[in-house]
C-alpha cells in the first residue's frame, strides 16, 4: 500500500509542488514577512541542499526524503518572495512612496473610458511624480472619474494626462460582511482613486499607447457594432456582448441577477464553458479528417491557434486568459499522450498562473475554474454510470446532465461561501440555458464570419436574437418560481474546509468503498454540525445596533437575534443596487432573516430605550432644551443635516458616544468633529471610519 502510495505521488509531482507554492503565497499575505526574512530563509534552504550534495551515497539514499522536504520548503519561500515582489507597495518607485499630496502626476489611460451615470471611469498607469523640484519616475495604477461635463472628446486609450488634483486612497465602506473592495484594488496595483473635473488635467499631444493592445480594442469595438447592427433588442444585444467576449456593460442588472439567482451566470461571464464549447466545435471539426500523423501533429496547433485567437478577441480578460492557459496545458498533455495525468496536468497550469500573477488565489473565479473542472474529471464518469440509455438521443441528455451534476460537487462549497445563495433549480436551468447558449455563441461567431455580407447576417442576427430572447425568458421564468434559490447562506472558512472534507471523503467511501473515509465523513459532518449549531446559538443571543455607511443615505439596524428592525430612508426598503450592496452582505453575516415587520424602530428625535441603552436620532433642529441636571445617553446619531451645535447637545446631554451617519456633508462632520474634540467628546464618523457596530 506504501508503494502504490510513493508511486502515486510521484506521478503528481506539480501537486505537491503547487500545494507547497501557495502555502508559502498565504504565509506572507497574512503573516507579511520582511523580505531580509524571506531571503534567509532562501539562503539557509539553499545551503543545506548545496550540503546534501556532498554527502556519500549510501548517506543520500538513507535521507532521500530529507531532499524532497527541502524542495518543498524551497518552493514554500519563493512562494512567499514572488509575493512580496509583486505586491505594489513593495515596488522601490512605487506611487504609494513617492507621491505626497500636491504632487504632479504624468499618467496614461489604459483602457477606453467606461460611462457611468454621472461620470467616466478609466483606468491608469503611473509614470512619473514631480514635486516641485524634479521629475521622479513612480509605479502604480489609479482610477479616474471624469465629471460627464467636463471631459474632452480627446481623451482615449493611450491618452497622456498631467493632475493636478491630490489623489484620494481606496477604502472600504466598512459596513459589516461587505465586499474588501480596496484589497481587490491593491491585488490589481491600483492604490489611489481621483475625481476630475474641468481644470483639473492637462492633456499632453502625444500618446502612449500599446499597437496590439489598441488593436484588441478596435477589434471589440467593431465587434460589438456588428451585434448591435444586426442582432434587434437591447436585452438581446447586452446578452450577445457578454457571452461573445465578456463585455457586460451592457447587461441588465435585473436579468443579470437572475442568471446568478438560476445558477447559469457562468453563461454571460466569459470563462472556460466558452472555451470549451469553441474546444469541442474543433474537436468535431478534426474527427471529419482521417487520422494519420500529418492530423496529429496539425490538430493541437491548430486548436491552440483559434483558442488563443478567441481569447484575444474578448480582449484578454483575467477569466478567460486562465481558462486558455488551463486549456493550454490539457491540449499539450493529450498531444504528448498524457491524458491520465489531468490533475498533474491542470496542477501544472494553476502553478504557471500563480507564479505570473501570485493575487490570482484570491479570485473566486480561479477557484470555480479549477474546482469545476477537477470535479467533471473526477466525478463525470462515476455519475454518468448511474443509469444507462440505449437511444442515443437520451443518452447525449444524461451526458450533459451528468457533466452539470459532477460539475457541482466540488463548486458547491466556494458558491456557498463566496456568494451566500444556491441555486436549487440549476439542473433544469443548465440543461436548457447550457446547450442553447452554445448554439447562440457558434451563432454569434457566424455572423462576425459573414458580417459583409448584410442581408445573410440580417438573418443570422435575427435567429441569435431570438435564442437568446427564449433563453432569457426561460431564466426568468425560473427564477420567479417559489423557493428557486436558498439564500441568505452564511458558512466562515472553517465550515467551508469541513464541507469539503464531507464531500472529498464520501465520494471517496461511494467510489472504493473504504470504511475509512466514511468514518472521515461523519466526522467532518459532526464537526460541521457542532459549528452551525454554536453560529445557531450565538445568533439567537445577539442583539445589536448597526448604522451602515450608505453614500447620501439614512440607514439603521436593529438586530434581535435572527430578525431585524429598520430605521432609514425608503429607497433602501427596494430591492434595488443599494440594499443588496450595502445592507444585505451584514445581514447575511448576522444570519438575519426578515421575520419581523419593517418599521422605524427608532423614532426620530425621540429618546429610545433598548435592552438598557438610550438612543438619540436627530435629523431636525434641537428640540430640547438645557437643564439643570444633563440628560444621561448612550448614543446620539446625527442624520440628514441637521442644524444643530456640539455645544447645544453637550448642554442638553451627557452623552457617551456621538455618530454622525453618511447623509450628512462631509464639511459640516468636519465642523462637527472639531467641535467634539475641544469639548473631549467621542465621536464615529461614518463615511471617514465605516458602519457603526455596537452590541446592544
Amino acid at each position: 500500500m506504501t508503494r502504490n502510495n510513493h508511486y502515486t505521488l510521484k506521478k503528481y509531482p506539480f501537486i505537491r509542488l503547487l500545494l507547497f507554492f501557495i502555502s508559502g503565497i498565504l504565509l506572507q499575505w497574512y503573516l507579511q514577512f520582511g523580505i531580509s526574512i524571506l531571503l534567509t530563509a532562501l539562503s539557509i534552504t539553499v545551503l543545506v541542499q548545496f550540503a546534501f550534495m556532498f554527502l556519500p551515497d549510501a548517506r543520500k539514499y538513507t535521507l532521500r526524503w530529507c531532499q524532497g522536504i527541502i524542495i518543498l520548503l524551497l518552493c514554500s519561500i519563493l512562494g512567499g518572495i514572488l509575493l512580496f515582489i509583486k505586491d505594489v507597495r513593495h515596488k522601490p518607485g512605487s506611487l504609494t512612496t513617492n507621491y505626497q499630496p500636491g504632487n504632479i502626476i504624468k499618467l496614461t489611460i489604459e483602457e477606453p473610458l467606461v460611462e457611468k451615470p454621472n461620470s467616466y471611469k478609466a483606468l491608469a498607469a503611473v509614470s512619473t511624480v514631480y514635486d516641485g523640484r524634479q521629475w521622479k519616475k513612480a509605479e502604480g495604477s489609479i482610477l479616474l472619474y471624469f465629471k460627464k461635463d467636463s471631459l474632452p472628446p480627446a481623451v482615449t486609450y493611450g491618452s497622456q494626462l498631467l493632475l493636478k488634483k491630490d489623489l484620494q486612497q481606496i477604502s472600504n465602506s466598512g459596513n459589516p460582511g461587505a465586499f474588501d473592495y480596496k484589497r481587490y484594488c491593491l491585488f490589481h496595483d491600483i492604490t489611489a482613486q481621483v475625481f476630475l473635473k474641468e481644470g483639473d488635467f492637462i492633456i499632453l499631444p502625444e500618446k502612449n499607447g500599446n499597437w496590439l493592445q489598441q488593436t484588441l480594442f478596435e477589434i471589440r469595438n467593431a465587434t460589438i457594432k456588428t451585434l448591435q447592427t444586426y442582432i434587434p433588442g437591447k436585452e438581446e444585444q447586452g446578452v450577445a456582448e457578454a457571452l461573445l467576449i465578456g463585455y457586460r456593460e451592457d447587461l441588465d442588472k435585473d436579468l443579470v441577477q437572475a442568471y446568478s439567482n438560476t445558477g447559469v451566470v457562468h453563461i454571460i461571464a466569459i470563462s472556460g464553458l466558452h472555451l470549451g464549447m469553441i474546444y469541442g466545435l474543433m474537436i468535431w471539426i478534426f474527427a471529419r479528417f482521417k487520422r494519420n500523423r500529418f492530423t496529429k501533429i496539425l490538430k493541437p496547433i491548430v486548436i491552440l491557434f483559434v483558442l488563443w485567437a478567441f481569447t484575444l478577441v474578448a480582449g484578454a480578460v483575467p477569466s478567460i486568459m486562465r481558462s486558455a492557459v488551463m486549456f493550454t496545458f490539457i491540449i499539450i498533455g493529450e498531444a504528448m499522450g498524457r491524458r491520465t495525468y489531468m490533475y498533474n496536468t491542470l496542477a501544472a497550469s494553476a502553478l504557471c498562473m500563480l507564479v505570473f500573477n501570485p493575487f490570482v488565489l484570491w479570485d473566486v473565479g480561479f477557484l470555480l475554474s479549477y474546482a469545476a473542472v477537477i470535479s467533471i474529471v473526477t466525478f463525470m464518469k462515476p455519475v454518468y454510470g448511474w443509469f444507462y440509455f440505449s437511444n442515443k438521443i437520451k443518452d447525449k441528455i444524461w451526458s450533459l446532465t451528468s457533466v452539470t451534476i459532477s460539475a457541482q460537487v466540488l463548486t458547491i462549497p466556494i458558491i456557498l461561501f463566496y456568494f451566500h445563495q444556491f441555486p436549487n433549480f440549476f439542473l433544469i436551468t443548465n440543461f436548457l440555458a447550457v446547450p442553447l447558449s452554445g448554439l447562440i455563441l457558434y451563432g454569434e461567431i457566424l455572423l462576425l464570419c459573414i458580417a459583409l455580407f448584410s442581408g445573410l447576417a440580417k438573418m443570422i442576427g435575427i435567429a441569435v436574437g431570438f435564442s437568446i430572447k427564449v433563453m432569457d425568458v426561460f431564466i426568468q421564468y425560473i427564477n420567479e418560481l417559489p423557493y428557486s434559490v436558498w439564500n441568505n447562506i452564511q458558512v466562515n472558512v472553517l465550515q467551508t474546509w469541513l464541507l469539503y472534507g464531507f464531500i472529498i471523503a464520501l465520494c471517496i467511501w461511494l467510489m472504493r468503498k473504504a470504511s475509512q473515509a466514511f468514518i472521515a465523513s461523519l466526522t467532518c459532518l459532526g464537526l460541521f454540525s457542532v459549528s452551525v449549531s454554536v453560529d445557531f446559538i450565538m445568533r439567537n443571543r445577539q442583539q445589536k445596533l448597526i448604522v451602515y455607511n450608505v453614500p447620501k443615505q439614512s440607514a439603521i439596524d436593529i438586530v434581535q437575534g435572527s430578525s431585524y428592525l429598520f430605521t432609514g430612508d425608503s429607497i433602501l426598503l427596494e430591492e434595488g443596487l443599494l440594499k443588496n450592496f450595502h445592507l444585505k452582505p451584514a445581514r447575511i453575516l448576522y444570519h438575519c432573516n426578515q421575520s419581523a415587520p419593517v418599521i422605524n424602530c427608532i423614532p426620530k428625535d425621540t429618546i429610545t430605550n433598548i435592552n438598557g441603552h438610550s438612543i438619540l436620532v436627530l435629523d431636525k433642529k434641537l428640540q430640547y432644551r438645557p437643564m439643570q441636571k444633563r440628560i444621561d445617553i448612550d448614543i446620539i446619531i446625527l442624520s440628514k443635516n441637521p442644524r444643530i451645535y456640539i455645544n447645544q447637545l453637550a448642554q442638553v446631554f451627557n452623552c457617551k458616544q456621538i455618530v454622525f451617519d453618511s447623509s450628512n456633508p462631509l464639511w459640516k462632520i468636519q465642523l462637527w468633529k472639531k467641535d467634539c474634540d475641544s469639548l473631549h467628546l467621542r465621536f464615529h464618523s461614518i463615511p471617514e471610519n465605516g458602519a457603526f457596530v455596537m452590541d446592544l
